[in-house]
């Protein structure tokens, strides 16, 4: 279940504490790469020095809240390294319970990039290639993974993007997608943008 911050004082506290201020969880997304000088700069500073503060209990309480919550959460993970929260960001992503998260979950694994962080974007693949029914994440775990792994023929990217695998099946298939290019290299350019900030912002703690 949801917990709802308007609900539950414990996580809005923590909401105010690390996802409201400066509307913090709007900015967490591809738009951090445009952002410039000062701006860019105390952004970067604060969720640095947040990301350092925050105890890992607090980081599993906004994981239980919604899309704001698990978002700035993800991001705090990400910044903070904390690779104990590897299986629960794989089992959210996965769930895909809350929309506006994905991209988020997907920064956080790539910048873990080992190799269980491959297995994980790869079962989330696995389950939602199956649905091009479903326009969710599919195209940002993919350029994910291509940053995980990297030999993007090969190995699992190499078995979803064959010429009879799940991923071209998808890109056919997939109402959304079936106009246009293929997504995968723009989303791997953009993680890799986004892990870069994560280390600039990993480098004020």
């Amino acid at each position: 279940m949801i917990r709802r911050a308007h609900e539950d004082p414990e996580l809005l506290a923590l909401v105010r504490r690390y996802v409201t201020p400066e509307r913090r969880y709007l900015k967490l997304g591809g738009g951090l790469l445009n952002m410039q000088g000062p701006e860019y700069d105390r952004f970067v500073r604060r969720l640095g020095e947040d990301a350092g503060v925050i105890t890992s209990d607090e980081i599993a309480t906004l994981l239980e809240g919604g899309w704001r919550e698990r978002r700035t959460a993800a991001w705090l993970v990400a910044v903070s390294r904390r690779t104990e929260f590897r299986e629960r960001l794989g089992e959210l992503l996965l769930d895909s319970e809350v929309c506006c998260v994905g991209l988020a979950y997907s920064v956080a694994l790539a910048g873990f990039g080992a190799d269980r962080d491959a297995e994980l974007l790869a079962a989330y693949l696995d389950r939602y290639l199956r649905r091009p029914d479903l326009g969710y994440d599919q195209a940002v775990v993919m350029g994910a993974l291509q940053v995980v792994e990297s030999n993007p023929g090969g190995g699992r990217t190499g078995r979803f993007q064959g010429p009879e695998g799940l991923w071209q099946r998808w890109l056919q298939d997939a109402p959304h997608m079936r106009a246009g290019p293929d997504p995968a290299p723009h989303f791997a350019r953009l993680v890799l943008g986004l892990c870069a900030l994560v280390d600039a912002c990993a480098e004020v703690r």
